[in-house]
């Protein structure tokens, strides 16, 4: 849709049933996909390729150029999937040399002033809430919801179906399937809620709660917890999820909470 009170650089390819509002800024290497509304006073900056069917609400700053002191110019880019909905006064900006991208999946819902900095990819299906902030470089998982005020340090990393509490700092990787809440950020329990209502049986659940209890719960570390998991647990694509997830941790994975009463 034309809208002569926007402004769409020449150079960027839009679909023909975009709808741009009044006063939005479409900068120069910006693709935009088919269905996508982008409402008023939103800017669109160099690198963004947004999918289809995407929503962006007012004030939102897509691809922005990172706010990182090495960042030198780079063309990086922006990517943001289908079906995903930005609301008021987001910022999203690009990548730099480290992984040359931002990525937001497909079906994700990012409330008013969310910030996702540079390098950061977020998967498909998630949920952050109002004024949740990532730092760089940043990995978050599918189906991963952050509630509001919510604060993730730079190189974490956010499992797959994992929930993490109101105002919440992670500091330590967020291992898959669990509740992350209290302060210093620890393990609550499994997500259990989350994954019912996404079909896993209560026997899936079960097993995913026996995995943590090992890990948690047993006074083990994280090796010697893997490697009985390992050794007692059936092997299925969720214990092999969680083990890889420990192995691979960069940063630590979050402690499990134990009451001093």
């Amino acid at each position: 849709m034309n809208q002569p009170l926007a402004y769409v650089h020449p150079g960027a390819k839009i679909a023909k049933n975009v709808v741009i509002e009044p006063f939005a800024v479409i900068h120069n290497n910006v693709v935009i996909g088919d269905g996508t509304w982008i409402g008023s006073n939103v800017t669109i900056m160099e690198g963004a390729r947004i999918g289809k069917n995407c929503n962006i609400f007012p004030g939102s700053v897509i691809s922005a150029p990172p706010q990182d002191l090495k960042y030198q110019g780079e063309d990086t880019i922006t990517e943001i999937g289908d079906n995903t909905t930005i609301r008021e006064c987001v910022t999203i900006n690009r990548g730099t040399s480290d992984r040359m991208k931002t990525v937001v999946g497909n079906n994700c819902l990012i409330m008013a002033y969310s910030h996702i900095a540079h390098d950061c990819v977020v998967g498909n299906n998630c949920i952050f809430s109002n004024n949740t902030t990532l730092a760089g470089h940043i990995t978050v998982g599918d189906y991963v919801v952050m509630a509001g005020m919510t604060a993730v340090h730079q190189f974490c990393t956010v499992g797959s179906h994992a929930f993490v509490t109101g105002g919440s700092l992670v500091r330590k990787d967020v291992p898959p399937y669990v509740k992350a809440a209290r302060e210093p950020l620890s393990y609550v329990g499994i997500n259990s809620v989350g994954l019912r209502r996404r079909g896993f049986s209560a026997e899936k659940i079960r097993e995913i709660q026996n995995i943590y209890r090992i890990l948690y719960q047993q006074n083990y570390n994280n090796t010697q917890a893997s490697n009985i998991i390992e050794a007692e647990m059936e092997a299925t694509p969720e214990r092999d999820e969680i083990l890889q997830f420990i192995k691979d941790s960069q940063r630590g994975i979050m402690k499990g909470y134990f009451s001093s009463n």
